[in-house]
């Protein structure tokens, strides 16, 4: 059964950095976009930044300049460097990936359960 599980949130002053990484585990063959999304109460959840399988990158544009999306596709993990952070990055961040497992003809969309980032002094 694929799992994706995410590390590395926790609180961070105001212009702090924290570097997310999610790994995927299960029956994978391939995996195709990573991404981070963030979701705050009250609100959607919403695309940070996503990644391709050949590494092209999109990012929201309040994250553009300070967070950087990368991935090892050797490990299926993708990570999130989050730098110059701002009190309006906290929010829980989760980790999605489109991918074919072997318990699927098809690709299936999978998230994690999230990790809290909190920005504060």
């Amino acid at each position: 059964q694929v799992q994706l599980v995410e590390s590395g949130g926790g609180l961070v002053q105001p212009g702090g950095s924290l570097r997310l990484s999610c790994a995927a585990s299960g029956n994978i063959l391939r995996i195709r976009g990573m991404g981070w999304y963030r979701q705050v109460p009250g609100k959607q959840r919403e695309l940070v930044a996503g990644i391709s399988s050949g590494g092209t990158t999109n990012y929201a544009d309040s994250v553009k300049g300070r967070f950087t999306i990368s991935r090892d596709n050797a490990k299926n993990t993708v990570y999130l460097q989050m730098n110059s952070l701002i009190p309006e990055d906290t929010a829980v961040y989760y980790c999605n990936a489109l991918l074919r497992s072997s318990d699927y003809d098809d690709y299936m969309a999978y998230w994690g359960k999230g990790t809290l980032v909190t920005v504060s002094s």
